[in-house]
């Protein structure tokens, strides 16, 4: 092989050898999905390694190929205006590149509809099956959940293990996507329709996600989580919060209030006001959590009483209260 050949194929080794290093350590961040923490997500899941299976193979065929054809139909030193010996018609393998991507594509249709049958039906479980139902709504730029109760709670979403949930989104503005990527694909929410998903996890333990369709400036703000709990102790949690005022009006305010002045309300993309007279004014922040003012939008519009009595105490605690001090925790 000619020093040149013997370079450029190095230096293609190397490359790829590098490439798959860097997938293969990057492991759940890169080349594999999340574990799967429900049956939902596992047959996402098994759909992707399959298709993964599939393109890969025919990239090491492809490359593998065209490699060997570089190697082998070189030019060896033939002057360039030479024409090397031609090939011309093969019926039997222009017969298998035309049925083999057809037989692939028609495995791949089949197993995604195998599994996507799967997903549904645990989508459509009666309610003697699917106990309870909580509601999802993304807001710019925030998730507010209702619970069977009446509880609420913001960004972060509790559920039961082992228990299959029935759950129904809906948009407050615009388009949002509900998207856990270990419990299962998107949810979206879209204003003036409402979703539902039942949904059963598996396992224990906090998930993360995002909002996946882009919805304004704070998109990257949008981030959601969704907390797996022992059945006992999600119930015990439901049961509380509904009497949970401080705690629902620091979730609000986290969740919330923060993303624009700040977890101290030190200001951010919003004004400062950890100083200002107003947080001491119920009625003046009611009608501003309701009806926004200025560049502040209305971002309680729909919140129950509760929330808005939650919100304004844990206000007052804080800052109203704390403000020569520091404020609390």
């Amino acid at each position: 092989m000619p020093p040149p050949v013997r370079r450029s194929a190095f230096v293609l080794s190397v490359t790829l050898a590098l490439v798959l290093t860097g997938t293969a350590a990057a492991g759940n961040g890169g080349l594999a999905p999340p574990s799967p923490a429900s049956p939902n997500a596992a047959s996402i899941r098994d759909i992707y390694w399959l298709i993964l299976a599939i393109t890969g193979a025919i990239f090491v065929i492809v490359t593998g190929t065209l490699l060997l054809f570089i190697f082998r139909y070189r030019s060896k030193g033939r002057p360039r205006e030479l024409e090397g010996s031609q090939v011309r018609g093969h019926t039997k393998l222009e017969l298998a590149w035309t049925a083999g991507p057809v037989i692939l594509l028609a495995i791949i249709a089949g197993f995604v509809f195998w599994k996507v049958s799967d997903i549904g039906a645990t989508s459509s479980l009666p309610d003697s099956q699917a106990k309870g139902a909580i509601t999802i709504e993304g807001h710019q730029y925030y998730w507010n959940f209702t619970y069977p109760n009446g509880a609420i709670s913001v960004d972060t979403l509790r559920m039961p293990a082992g228990r299959a949930m029935k759950l129904t989104i809906r948009s407050a503005d615009v388009n949002h996507s509900w998207w856990i990527p270990a419990l299962a694909g998107k949810l979206d929410a879209i204003p003036g329709k409402l979703n539902h998903m039942t949904l059963r996890a598996t396992k224990l333990g906090t998930f993360a996600g995002q909002c996946a369709e882009f919805c304004g400036v704070l998109h990257a703000a949008m981030l959601a989580h969704a907390q797996v709990l022992p059945a006992a102790d999600y119930d015990s949690w439901v049961s509380r919060r509904a009497n949970d005022k401080l705690g629902l009006g620091k979730e609000t305010f986290v969740g919330v209030c923060a993303k624009c002045h700040g977890l101290a309300a030190q200001g951010g993309y919003g004004p400062n006001i950890a100083q200002n007279p107003l947080l001491g004014d119920r009625k003046g922040l009611t009608n501003i959590i309701r009806h926004g003012t200025g560049k502040m939008p209305a971002v309680g519009n729909d919140w129950s009483q509760a929330q808005i009595d939650a919100t304004i105490a844990y206000l007052h605690k804080r800052f109203a209260q704390g403000a020569s001090g520091g404020g609390q925790g």
